[in-house]
């Protein structure tokens, strides 16, 4: 019975907080004058982050090559981060990471977002699928120095069998309803609406 639910669960992308992470790919300093909609992008990436402290939800993140790309950009809240490691492979799901979520097996939900979207994060969220993850990439969040990229990675994740969100209809889809405890400190990360990241007319409905 609690098999059936939970492929039904993973199969229609339903998301709870106690089975769900965030993982934050790439959001560095130096990628800052090169990505499409950088700046909303940040704005929009820091509703959820500041939602997964909210919610305890745990947070992973990641940087490329720091040394050379610099560290995640200072104004994203990342202090509550359960794990935060360096790579030189695009994906996220680096030794330190697959142990990570072996650890917290319950956690069958990936929320990703970050850069570059046909980049570190597809090949995130073709290793997280691969390894049996409900992978949804947040839209708004997530971005490549082409909107080309950026769209064809849309598609191509989806294609995989990760869904594609915003980060709004994600944050409330946590919350489940307005009898959360934490749903006004919510309501108030949302109140101001998201950042414009030129999705439409462009991604392909």
């Amino acid at each position: 019975h609690y098999f059936i639910q939970s492929n039904l669960r993973m199969l229609i992308g339903r998301v709870a907080v106690n089975r769900t992470a965030m993982f934050c790919c790439d959001l560095q300093e130096k990628f800052r004058p090169s990505i499409r909609h950088f700046p909303a992008v940040l704005s929009n990436a820091n509703r959820l982050l500041q939602s997964a402290k909210l919610l305890n939800i745990p947070l992973v993140v990641t940087e490329q090559y720091p040394k050379g790309l610099g560290n995640t950009c200072s104004e994203l809240t990342i202090d509550h981060c359960a794990i935060k490691c360096p790579k030189s492979k695009f994906s996220m799901v680096v030794p330190e990471v697959k142990s990570y979520l072996e650890d917290h097996e319950a956690r069958k939900s990936i929320v990703l977002f970050g850069i570059e979207a046909h980049v570190c994060v597809q090949q995130t969220a073709l290793d997280l699928l691969s390894l049996g993850y409900d992978v949804h990439i947040i839209a708004d969040a997530t971005s490549s120095r082409t909107d080309t990229d950026r769209m064809l990675a849309f598609q191509r994740m989806r294609q995989a069998g990760a869904y594609l969100t915003t980060s709004e209809s994600m944050i409330l889809s946590l919350a489940g309803g307005s009898d959360h405890p934490q749903f006004k400190s919510l309501q108030n990360i949302i109140k101001t609406e998201a950042a414009d990241t030129m999705l439409l007319p462009n991604v392909n409905l």
